[in-house]
């Protein structure tokens, strides 16, 4: 009998227990906050590898932006019991009860197309030196940023394939400066320093004392390659021909970079740099692509590498096949394209396109917003 009451109540506990649930949102926060954040990765990790082999085809690339991710759930729980107590009733059936818990998830995702000023800005206007400089300051590899980033410094070209235009098909020197440039950078023997100008003095309305800060707007940025003192005889010889190489005075300690083909005083480092579609675009003449699509004129030749350079800034692979493991893959025109999962060197230059079309993006709306309710 005792064992009949306890299997008995059994379902009264478990109503017990679906009455004091708590909120789902705490416990959903954290986990849903990863998964979105991996999940937008990997889209856009895609999307990008996808829009360079579109290049490569001459296909228009095509950017979408997620403006709203909204996670919504809905929990709805009824419970009910009851205890009967009658003299006649027997033991078994003194208590009972019934339970229903659903719960359900609705998420939204909000897509917005870049087009018109905004694909200007963020795709075609090309990136600032400014905005490039510093990310070598965070320990980056000063050489794959500017190959990935510049057409030319100081009229060294760094244009090769159907885009190289009047700077011809790349130059050696190009490459032998960004050597020497990720020695000095290896050693601490160079960096970047970035000033920025006070903001001009503006009037209230009232016309009262001039502010030396105006409310809206900022000074502008200035940034320096700066070449470190050292005793190192070998490093010394490697920034004497970094100096040479940019036409800086033998004993400049350090240089403004501006944009443009070429400086426009002494002492300055002109840097043409790409735009997104730029970079893009040279990257996806240096995709691997079937022999078939080139005799056939789907796509033009794989352009060769220039001078000391033995390989590009992101191996991208093409088969009828993608391997089990890969850092990102796309399927085009029946054909898959990929990044090795093991390629480390492509990896960090993909991730650096990545980072500067981010910082390329000027959005005139939100960002993206993940909306996860606590109730």
């Amino acid at each position: 009998m005792k064992i009949n009451l306890i299997f008995r109540a059994t379902p009264l506990a478990a109503l017990i227990c679906l009455a004091a649930c708590g909120p789902i949102g705490p416990s959903r926060l954290q986990h849903d906050e990863l998964e979105y954040s991996r999940a937008l990765g990997e889209s856009q990790k895609h999307e990008m590898l996808l829009n360079i082999v579109r290049l490569r085809y001459a296909d228009p690339p095509t950017f979408l932006d997620t403006t709203q991710v909204i996670a919504g759930y809905s929990v709805s729980k009824s419970v009910s019991g009851g205890f009967y107590a009658y003299p006649a009733t027997a033991v078994g059936n003194y208590l009972f009860g019934t339970g229903t818990m659903t719960s359900g998830e609705s998420p939204t995702f909000t897509y917005q197309p870049v087009t018109g000023q905004q694909y200007a800005e963020n795709i075609v206007r090309p990136i600032s030196p400014t905005v490039i400089m510093p990310l070598s300051l965070g320990g980056l590899p000063i050489d794959t940023l500017l190959r990935l980033t510049a057409q030319s410094i100081d009229g060294l070209s760094n244009v090769r394939g159907l885009g190289a235009g009047p700077f011809g098909g790349g130059s050696v020197r190009f490459y032998l400066l960004l050597h020497d440039l990720r020695q000095l950078q290896i050693a601490g023997a160079m960096t970047i320093r970035i000033t920025t100008d006070a903001p001009p003095p503006t009037d209230d309305s009232n016309n009262k004392k001039s502010s030396s800060k105006p409310e809206n707007g900022n000074g502008q940025e200035h940034s320096y390659l700066v070449l470190s003192s050292t005793s190192d005889s070998s490093l010394l010889s490697t920034q004497a021909e970094v100096r040479r190489l940019l036409h800086l005075d033998a004993q400049a300690e350090e240089a403004e970079i501006v944009y443009g083909p070429y400086p426009k005083h002494p002492g300055q480092i002109a840097i043409l740099t790409r735009s997104m579609l730029a970079m893009l675009t040279q990257l996806a003449y240096e995709v691997e692509v079937p022999e078939e699509d080139i005799k056939v004129g789907r796509t033009p030749p794989t352009i060769g590498q220039v001078g000391i350079e033995n390989r590009p800034e992101v191996v991208i692979h093409s088969g009828h096949k993608v391997p089990d493991r890969r850092y990102a893959a796309v399927e085009y025109n029946d054909m898959w394209f990929w990044i090795d999962e093991k390629d480390f060197q492509s990896k960090l230059a993909f991730t650096m396109v990545q980072v500067l079309s981010a910082l390329a993006a000027t959005n005139h709306t939100g960002g993206a917003v993940v909306t996860i309710p606590a109730g």
